[in-house]
Parts: C-alpha cells; structure tokens; sequence
C-alpha cells in the first residue's frame, strides 16, 4: 500500500509540474499569437501524412508555419515533414511514451516564435499517457483510422475526452475495409457528446480543403 501511494504521489507531482509549464508555454505562445495544434493517435493511423500535407496546405495558403515531432528513438517522420518546406525539429524521446510540456519548451530554444502563424506538434504514438499531458496547445486533434475499427473510442475514452476534434483518417478505405461510419460516430458522441467529427484522406485529397478551412476558422476566432 506504501508503495502504490508513492507512485501516485509521484505521478501527482509530475503532472502538476508539467501543468505549470504548460500555462507558461500557453501564455507565450498567445502572446507571440502563434496557434498551437497537437496530435494524437495510435502508431499507423496516418498522422504523419496528415501533417506533411497540412503543412504544405497552410504554407500554400499564406501562413508560416513549423513542426515538432516526437518518436521514441527515430527522426524518421521529422525528415519526411521537412519535404514540406517547413521548419521541423525532432523530439527524440527515449524510453518515454508521450510529449511533455517541457520537451516542447527545450525544443522550441531559438525559434521566434512571433514569426510563427502555426504550430504544429505530433505526439508520439499513443492514446493512453498523452492523454494526461498538457503541451500549452490551443487544438488537440485525436486521429483514428478506418482500419482501427469502429471501437476505438469507447477502448481509450480518456484521450478522446482530452481532444477537442476528432479526426477520422484513411477515409478513402472506409468501403473496402467495411468502415461502419454511424457505429464510429455514435461511439465517438457516447464518450464526448457534441464533439466534431472530420473525415480526411490525406492520400486522395478528400476532405482536406474543409480541414483546412477549419484550422484557419479556428486561429481566427482565437484571435
């Protein structure tokens, strides 16, 4: 019993600390009127393409626009995000499964910030522990694929109770996989009644003009 109370003593005190910078990071970023966006999925849920061509839609639509990534061990996915011409910093992250407010603090070091529209940040993926941490962003996005199957929601609520919009990624294989759309979206309503749902193939181009409208509304309106 000693033992298990330490352990949430600890994660009590982590997370407050993470909080705390967290806020700090939120007031910077406002104050350089930069918009902040986060990313969460499970690995293979097709976030990395999603943000390469975001990338290049927002940097095509007048923005400026960078990029932090997390992964465990590789740079693989901040490479590939570097094709969009955009600014991109790695975070490696080692044996930890998520981003904290920190990390983004340290990564951020030499970046004005002030000659930022957007921000970009893609979590390790994960739905269980980034659930927990606040990165000072002004959007959490949650992705789940048609591949993932209609449950993920109700599977891990927490993260999607977390997000702010949730994304329903691959859509161009929502026929051939069998994807039962109502069933994914009751499951979505069940866990977060009201939230809005998009649908994006960042493969075939569906659905990604009214994603990008719908980022710009959101910087706008928080302005």
């Amino acid at each position: 019993m000693a033992t298990q109370t330490r352990l949430v003593e600890v994660r009590q005190k982590v997370l407050k600390q993470n909080d705390v910078v967290a806020r700090a990071m939120r007031q910077r970023f406002h104050e350089a009127g930069v918009y902040v966006v986060s990313l969460v999925s499970s690995p293979g849920s097709g976030k990395t393409m999603l943000l390469e061509k975001t990338l290049s839609l927002v940097r095509e639509a007048g923005h400026r626009v960078s990029a932090l990534v997390g992964d465990l061990a590789t740079d693989n996915d901040a490479q590939r995000l570097a094709r969009s011409g955009a600014p991109v910093r790695q975070i490696t992250t080692g044996t930890v499964c998520h981003l904290e407010a920190d990390m983004v603090e340290k990564a951020l070091d030499g970046w004005n910030l002030a000659e930022l529209d957007f921000l970009f940040v893609e979590n390790v993926g994960n739905l269980v522990c980034p659930a927990s941490y606040d990165l000072g962003e002004d959007l959490r996005l949650v992705l789940f694929s048609v591949t993932e199957g209609e449950d993920k929601p109700l599977k891990y609520p927490t993260i999607f109770n977390t997000a702010d919009l949730a994304v329903v990624t691959k859509i161009e294989l929502a026929e051939a996989v069998g994807f039962d759309r109502e069933a994914a979206y009751r499951n979505i309503r069940a866990v977060r009644p009201g939230m809005e749902i998009l649908e994006v193939s960042a493969k075939s181009g569906q659905g990604m003009e009214a994603w990008g409208q719908f980022l710009l509304a959101r910087r706008d309106r928080s302005r």
